[in-house]
């Protein structure tokens, strides 16, 4: 499969956002990607503004956004997991580059960690969604 595809990680919770960075990257070989570029940022928080960017420049097939968002003691982990799920929605909505949703929110540590794979599933569901719209064009 000829594509561009661009994975945008955010560097918080490192360890968690790097094995499910691999796990995408496997599923996006396995399926014949053979263009991935990676962009990485500190947080969850700055991922919407570089996913818009990268799909206003236009280079890209599809984008992947991944991230963990692990809940603290404070209210900090509801904001930031609302305001990143609504900014990249609006992203899906208004840009032509599909875009898909990779940020985790689990309650803890170990929840987090069982759901690494998480990275391999959602970049399947890119490659689904880029196909689709393709379809539809």
């Amino acid at each position: 499969m000829s594509l561009k595809i661009a994975v945008v990680v955010s560097q918080f919770n490192r360890e968690i956002t790097q094995e499910m960075l691999k796990a995408a990257q496997e599923e996006l070989r396995r399926s014949g990607v053979s263009e991935i570029e990676v962009f990485w940022v500190p947080g969850a928080f700055e991922i919407p503004a570089t996913v818009k960017r990268l799909a206003q420049s236009g280079r890209y097939d599809g984008i992947l956004p991944l991230g963990c968002v692990i809940k603290g003691e404070t209210a900090h982990f509801e904001h930031i997991a609302r305001v990143v799920t609504d900014a990249l929605m609006r992203l899906t909505l208004e840009c032509e580059t599909p875009i898909v949703f990779g940020v985790l929110t689990p309650y803890t540590e170990e929840q987090a960690w069982a759901r690494v794979s998480k990275g391999a599933e959602v970049a399947k569901s890119l490659l689904e969604l880029i196909t689709l719209r393709r379809r539809l064009s």
